[in-house]
């Protein structure tokens, strides 16, 4: 998993862009985690996260998404995905968690 850029989208409540890609697994969890709670500090609207060049999503980066939404929502910022692969998509709606996340298309 890299998180390779953060950029502020402009605009009144901007949002912030993170695009992500690889595996996100046990290994990778936690230094994605603290690098969205990262970004979500230069949030102030919407924290979206591109999520197109994931290659593999496991059990725990569900877990970093509950987290980082859980911290979106007490500051006051929204939680988007983007770019959602079908096999996340699938991850989602199978968990029940495909309600909690707006997804952008």
């Amino acid at each position: 998993m890299i998180t390779k850029d953060t950029v502020p989208l402009g605009g009144t409540g901007a949002s912030t862009l993170v695009h992500l890609s690889g595996d996100i697994d046990i290994l990778t969890a936690a230094r994605l985690q603290q690098q969205l709670l990262n970004a979500l500090c230069y949030s102030t609207g919407r924290l979206v996260l591109d999520l197109s060049q994931v290659t593999f999503f496991g059990a725990d980066g569900l877990s970093v998404l509950i987290s980082v939404q859980s911290r979106a929502r007490a500051r006051g910022v929204t939680l988007v995905l983007t770019g959602v692969p079908p096999r996340v998509s699938r991850l989602l709606r199978i968990t029940g968690l495909d309600g909690h996340f707006p997804v952008k298309v």
